[in-house]
Order: C-alpha cells, then structure tokens, then sequence
C-alpha cells in the first residue's frame, strides 16, 4: 500500500462545502479520539467527548462509527451509556445501524496461538498479552526494546497458520487477529447499508492499523485524515487529539 507524506487538515473546505448529513464519519479511538495509555484499561471518555459523539450522531442522521482494535464491549464500556454503530477488532466483529451484530467464526484457532505466546513471553512479564475474543494484542509498551525479537517471534508463529491467522502491527503492539478481515472492509460494509450509503465517508485514524480505511475512503473519493506524524495514504493530517477534537466539533456545531 502507499504511503506518502501530506499536508494539514483544518476545519475549513472541503468540510466546509459538506452537510453534516451527507457525510458517513468513521473514527478510530485511541490515538484519535482518546491519548494512548500505557495499558487499555487506562484511558477515560469524558462526559464531553460522549458528548460530542452523540452530538455527531444527530447531525449526521446516525452516520457515525467507531472502528477499533478493541473490541466492542470494550467501546460499549467506554461509550455507554451512546450506543454507535461500531466496528471492534479491526473489523472482526461489527454492530450496524440497525443494531445486528456479526463476528467472525474460527475463534478456536486462537488458542494454539495463545499457549505459544505464553511459552514465548514466560520469561517477560513487562509485556502482557490482551485477549480480545478473536484476536490477541501482544502490548509491549513497558520493553520497546524486544520490539525486534517479538515480530520476528510472532511472525513465524503466525506462519504456522497459513490463511488462518495475520499479524496486526500497531504503535508498541502487535496483534495476532483471525485472517481475512480489516478496518478498510468494515467501512465499505458501512457503507453499503443506510445510512452511510450514499454519502461522502470520513475516516480518522492514528496508526499502521488504519491504513486500509484510508485506502477505501480515497477509493470512494472522501476525506481520510491521519492524526499526528509518519508516512501514510491518508490524503490530510490533523496533529494530535485536541486538534481531531477540535475539528469533529467544529462539524457538530454547523461552523467548519
């Protein structure tokens, strides 16, 4: 996929010339919405930024997502009592508009991984292990410098598992997810339903992980924005949280 450096994005044109309801706005969390803590757990939605979402929420006519590594009882935590549409697990498992939920099967395949990964990192207790349902996220946020041996690690583990398993690297964390399934094909199943369909997507993200949504909203002529530093496909940039913040405001109150 290509990457290339971009320019900034302010709240200004081609917002600006958008109706809030002719946009499909999907939004990644940590990184994004929220800093990135040193574990999952630790990261805090305030009133104002749900809030904000459910401001969103009504401007756009429901055409709002979150699409995330965590799962989606871990954002239905976070968000509650704001029910989204979302996406969990990097498009693992995902809840539309109307409320159904879908996930992908295989879920058995994991544990073969998780015994290797236990065997692999006994000798490690900095770096921990999250168990996510369909995927494992390998967090070491603690040791960044195992980062060399735990891709390679992890990467023949995961070439055990020929079309069944996929690696997922993100910022000081690395996933072993169920194959065959991302954030760029969880968009474009959004916006094959009401009410995405048919209007101008939006996508937000922070990370490696987000690169195949920015990827299907340039290919359906949107606005893919990257938050904060690095090589991306994303076509703006936005420098950190309190800019995105910024930014989804300034939609929400009609004034980009």
């Amino acid at each position: 996929m290509r990457r290339t450096r971009q320019r900034s994005l302010k709240p200004s044109p081609p917002i600006a010339a958008c109706a809030p309801d002719s946009l499909a706005i999907f939004l990644d969390l940590d990184g994004t919405l929220v800093d990135i803590a040193d574990k999952p757990s630790g990261i805090a939605l305030g009133d104002p930024l749900r809030g904000l979402l459910d401001r969103l929420q009504q401007r756009t006519n429901g055409a709002l997502a979150l699409i995330s590594g965590r799962s989606i009882d871990d954002l239905d935590g976070h968000l509650r009592p704001l029910t989204l549409p979302v996406a969990g697990q990097h498009g693992l498992e995902r809840r539309n508009a109307s409320g159904i939920r879908r996930a992908a099967s295989g879920r058995d395949l994991l544990e073969p991984a998780r015994l290797a990964i236990d065997r692999l990192l006994h000798r490690h207790p900095d770096v921990f292990v999250e168990e996510k349902g369909l995927s494992l996220a390998v967090h070491y946020r603690n040791r960044p410098v195992l980062a060399s041996w735990l891709h390679r690690s992890l990467r023949e583990l995961v070439g055990g598992f020929p079309n069944q398993l996929a690696l997922q690297r993100g910022k000081r964390v690395i996933e072993i997810k169920l194959a065959g399934a991302d954030k760029g094909a969880a968009i474009a199943a959004f916006l094959d339903e009401p009410p995405f369909r048919g209007r101008r997507p939006v996508f937000i993200g922070d990370d490696s992980t987000d690169e195949h949504g920015f990827a299907i909203v340039n290919a359906s002529h949107g606005i893919s924005v990257k938050v904060g530093a690095g090589n991306t496909a994303a076509r703006y940039r936005l420098p950190d949280v309190g800019a995105v913040v910024a930014w989804l405001s300034a939609i929400a109150e009609g004034t980009p």
